[in-house]
């Protein structure tokens, strides 16, 4: 499908746009395994249940889930359950007859209607009004439905996608999410990494996102540091691919330093580093700091994974035995070995050169 098939199918819209697959998926491992799941279940008719925290990116992959299905040229109907009162919900998706109800003076088509022949996509399923769950669960039984106020029966064909940020398992033992509900549309169960679980995508993503808001803004953007680019990556974002997407688009309004150092202003601890004067100093401590706790947890693991000998970890992380040893005591890290072989920190001491001690 083109690029302006799938925007089309889309709905248009900065956030609804599908962006290339390299950069919708990225090279991480764990997104790898996202798209061959994807690849697969994409062309079979079949409920997709898509799991994952806000701001991972939900929408997007059931857009082009649709893009790649045999109902791609059909519409993409999104229903925010979480966003639409429980009394109102029913009419929303199966739509009414003329007098149905007060104030219904013509006669409209819900949602499932629109979604004949497409699919039909129920973000935050898991905030579904309880008393509703069984009416929706009906429908999804056979295709069939009415109107509100009205006695024919409709069928319709529609590609199920569900969504949520919320454990369902939780939610049916606190008997606010119905079981059979829940099996019906976790046929195929894919789960969104957060954002810190797959950072070596995130300089693509700033790529993309830099070349969007460019083009929304009509403005050229300054040119990222590589600092900032390694400060970017190191950041935890706890509201992941939404919280990134927004720092970008500072970036290009304000200019990448003031935009960071907005984001800094809001620390507690650093009340003062939205000033100009310290914005650079800051963002360099805080990627420092970020930079040696990432290198501390993978040193651990990979002292860990070779049972602490150190000359075979330093072989794997392609670095001097001596190199390594400089790094255990600057990290502040102990050998964590079998009492039988552990000999005491006084061993890491005495074995490191004495230019290191």
């Amino acid at each position: 499908m083109s690029r302006s098939a799938q925007n089309k199918s889309a709905n248009g819209g900065i956030a609804a746009r599908i962006p290339a697959d390299e950069v919708l998926f990225g090279r991480s491992r764990i997104m790898m395994e996202v798209r061959q799941k994807a690849e697969k279940i994409s062309g079979p008719n079949i409920p997709v249940l898509l799991c994952g925290e806000g701001g991972t990116g939900k929408e997007v992959l059931a857009r082009w889930i649709h893009a790649h299905s045999c109902n791609q040229n059909g519409q993409f109907v999104k229903v925010n359950c979480a966003a639409i009162p429980g009394a109102l919900l029913e009419s929303e998706l199966f739509g009414f007859e003329k007098g149905a109800f007060t104030g219904a003076q013509c006669a409209k088509p819900g949602r499932v209607e629109s979604a004949h022949n497409g699919t039909l996509f129920l973000d935050e399923i898991s905030d579904l009004d309880f008393s509703f769950q069984s009416k929706l669960l009906q429908f999804l039984q056979d295709g069939s439905f009415s109107r509100i106020g009205g006695d024919q029966e409709s069928t319709i064909n529609t590609r199920l996608v569900c969504a949520t940020n919320k454990n369902l398992e939780e939610a049916i033992d606190a008997s606010t999410f119905r079981a059979d509900l829940y099996y019906r549309i976790n046929v195929i169960r894919l789960r969104l990494p957060n954002l810190c679980e797959r950072r070596e995508d995130i300089p693509q993503l700033v790529k993309y996102f830099l070349s969007l808001f460019q083009q929304k803004f009509a403005k050229e953007a300054e040119p990222l540091s590589k600092e900032i680019y390694q400060y970017l990556q190191l950041r935890n974002w706890p509201g992941n691919i939404r919280e990134l997407e927004n720092c970008i688009a500072r970036c290009v309004i304000l200019g990448g330093k003031e935009a960071l150092a907005v984001d800094h202003g809001a620390d507690k601890g650093h009340p003062d580093l939205g000033e100009e004067n310290q914005d650079c100093f800051v963002l360099k401590r805080k990627t420092d700091r970020l930079r040696r706790d990432l290198e501390r947890e993978v040193i651990l693991k990979t002292l860990t994974s070779q049972n602490w000998n150190r000359r075979k970890a330093a072989a794997v992380m392609k670095i001097s035995y001596r190199t390594l040893l400089y790094k255990i005591r600057e990290s502040d890290l102990l050998p964590k070995r079998p009492r039988s072989e552990l000999r005491g920190p006084a061993t890491v001491q005495s074995s490191l050169p004495p230019s290191v001690k």
